[in-house]
């Protein structure tokens, strides 16, 4: 029996309506907060009129796409200038890891450079974070309940993680009624990746039995719900069921590691500024495929062979079906929910090297079950562009 640690948000609160509670967890714990936020979202009104009703001063401060270095930085700027003791994240995992970016770094010393993993020196948080409260918009990231934050640096062409048990948020408060208008593309994309961050924990090399029940669980939730939340999106039932598949999704790659798809998505996601779901849904089956005849080549007896197979039996619910019938099962999923291929973000082959040298250095690469070599990763992103 492997030895294994399992940490998470400190407190989560699931279940449709419950946003309205969200006053009842603020009492008394702010005297001033920052509410890092999206573009749009039917919840922003919602928040501010439950903060104004509990009497807390605030400060606002909105991203416009997915995080990087500077507006992490600004976001700090301002939270010390306001004087915050809390930060709410609401929308989606860009907003999320934004926040818990901006809670972490507020309290540390020094430049974040000086914290964040390959590009920086990856020294860890001294200091715990400002109080934060991640409240997801989407279901895909599970950002709400990990311990990292991904952040891009366009110096460096590259998205990497600020990471700490220390950042694990307070409350991860998670009301599926607030992605009940999220558009199909988004609901695609999201849901995908919370897919994929079911199935890269329970066949990477930390899984464990925690993670592994943790993973089952959410696979199954998200192979009855996502292509029915895409089709539906005021289907209630489908729509806590991608919830639930993406917060299972965050407790599992928090307490195990990922893989490829991840490896993959954070080289690409500094090189093109591709979304992030978007590019971890179109690598899904590729990688799957990928790491299928790699280790049937190499390492016949590999564990994890025997764990795609039961990925495959829990998507299609058939107790006979192999793990080539579950790259099968995702990449028809794929193809239904309309995810475009990597070119329509800039990608082309003179990106290639550069993606797979980042690739192989980044930290979700190495919890990927084996060792794809550079021809292999080179051949999934020919298939993808």
């Amino acid at each position: 029996m492997p030895s294994f640690e399992f940490a998470t948000a400190n407190r989560i609160i699931f279940g449709a309506g419950k946003l309205n509670g969200l006053g009842d967890q603020l009492k008394g714990r702010a005297k001033r907060l920052l509410l890092v936020t999206g573009r749009s979202s039917d919840a922003i009104p919602r928040v501010r009129q439950i903060l104004s009703a509990q009497g807390i001063p605030f400060d606002e401060f909105a991203l416009h796409g997915e995080p990087t270095v500077d507006t992490a930085s600004e976001g700090v700027k301002l939270a010390l200038e306001r004087g915050c003791d809390m930060v709410i994240g609401l929308g989606g995992g860009s907003v999320l890891d934004a926040g818990k970016a901006i809670a972490a770094l507020a309290t540390n010393p020094g430049d974040i450079f000086d914290y964040l993993e390959v590009v920086g020196k990856g020294q860890a948080l001294i200091n715990a974070p400002l109080t934060y409260i991640a409240i997801p918009t989407t279901a895909g990231t599970g950002t709400e309940v990990t311990r990292n934050a991904v952040l891009e640096s366009p110096a460096h062409g590259v998205k990497v993680s600020l990471r700490s048990p220390l950042m694990l948020p307070s409350i991860a408060l998670v009301d599926p009624e607030l992605t009940y208008t999220l558009p199909p593309p988004i609901t695609a994309s999201t849901g995908l990746d919370a897919l994929t961050q079911l199935i890269e924990p329970f066949v990477s090399v930390k899984a464990n039995p925690l993670t592994d029940a943790i993973c089952r669980a959410g696979i199954r939730h998200a192979a009855r719900s996502l292509r029915r939340a895409y089709e539906n999106g005021a289907d209630q039932e489908a729509r806590a069921g991608m919830s639930l598949a993406s917060l299972f999704g965050g407790m599992a790659l928090a307490n195990s590691a990922l893989g490829a798809v991840h490896g993959f998505a954070g080289s690409l996601g500094g090189m093109l500024h591709a979304p992030h779901g978007a590019t971890c849904a179109k690598l899904l089956p590729l990688v799957m495929e990928a790491n299928l005849k790699a280790m049937i080549s190499r390492e016949p007896n590999h564990p994890a062979l025997a764990r795609y197979a039961e990925v495959a039996q829990i998507l299609t619910g058939d107790k006979n079906a192999t793990a080539s019938d579950g790259v099968q099962w995702v990449s028809e999923l794929v193809c239904d929910l309309n995810i475009p291929m990597l070119s329509v973000y800039g990608m082309t082959s003179e990106h290639f090297s550069d993606a797979v040298e980042k690739t192989l250095k980044a930290s979700s690469t190495k919890g990927n079950p084996i060792i794809l070599t550079e021809g292999e990763l080179r051949e999934i992103l020919e298939i993808a562009l």
